[in-house]
């Protein structure tokens, strides 16, 4: 591990990526801005980007199995970290993806973490992406992270998304976006706690290209105090597919939820569902 981590850091590292696993499989870590540390395999090579902040994650096709981490952390306060991210799935590889961010801020600036990733997933590729959010520290200064997904699949790939705030984010606008071709399956699953006066916002964007494309997407969260969440889903169904969207909030005190679908059948044969439920605390 780099001479650059410190105990702070290693604390925020196994929150979001669980630093036992760390060393299995490729990964890099960023931390305040720039890339500190990196592994690549034989299968999977990461490239820093040379015209913007990020990287660019290469999985070749028919990997077995492997693992990839992709953590950043953030202990400098009032800094705005911006990074682009772009993987490139091989024909039926297969990957597991563990990224997320956590943000220690002991003063009184902001600092906020913006991550852009896009997934290109070629035929036959099986992703899992897990993302955890968590935010800590003593001062007044916000933990803000806006992340923004976009997936595309080609046919016969799938990607299953799991996203958790686990703590301590102060905003959160949380942007996920899906472009589906036939027989392909796109599985979001997301956990949100909000407290105090944290603010959370979440918009779903699904597109079902491809004949026998399909989406099921959860929302669970949990809002107390004077917290205010957001959900809203969109989904278009333009071939004959399969979409299930819902949404089961419970809120205590004087939080606030709103939920808002939306979904669009442009096909006789797009078979679409939404749910939503909001139900105060039974505990």
């Amino acid at each position: 591990m780099s001479e650059k981590i410190d105990s702070i850091d290693k604390n925020l590292l196994q929150e979001v990526s669980h630093l036992e696993n760390l060393s299995k499989g490729a990964y890099n870590i960023r931390k305040n801005g720039e890339g500190i540390e990196k592994k690549v395999t034989k299968n999977v090579n990461i490239v820093t980007k040379t015209d913007k902040p990020g990287i660019d994650i290469y999985v070749k096709e028919n990997t077995p199995f492997e693992f990839i981490h992709i953590p950043v952390i953030l202990t400098q306060s009032g800094l705005h970290d911006l990074v682009y991210n772009d993987f490139y799935i091989g024909k039926n590889a297969k990957v597991t993806i563990i990224a997320g961010c956590g943000i220690h801020n002991d003063h009184h600036k902001n600092s906020q973490h913006d991550g852009i990733h896009r997934f290109f997933l070629e035929e036959g590729a099986k992703v899992k992406y897990i993302e955890k959010h968590y935010g800590e520290g003593m001062g007044e200064g916000k933990r803000i992270l806006n992340p923004i997904t976009e997936v595309y699949l080609k046919a016969k790939s799938s990607m299953e998304m799991e996203s958790c705030q686990l703590k301590g984010v102060d905003s959160t606008i949380r942007q996920t976006k899906g472009i589906l071709e036939e027989l392909t399956n796109f599985i979001v699953s997301e956990k949100i706690m909000t407290h105090g006066k944290q603010f959370a916002k979440t918009i779903f964007d699904v597109t079902l290209n491809g004949e026998n494309a399909s989406t099921h997407v959860t929302s669970r969260s949990v809002a107390t105090d004077v917290s205010e969440q957001f959900f809203i889903s969109k989904i278009y169904g333009n071939h004959k597919c399969f979409a299930h969207s819902e949404c089961d909030a419970i809120i205590k005190d004087f939080a606030k939820v709103t939920a808002t679908p939306e979904i669009t059948a442009n096909n006789v044969d797009a078979n679409l569902i939404h749910e939503a439920a909001i139900r105060k605390n039974c505990w």
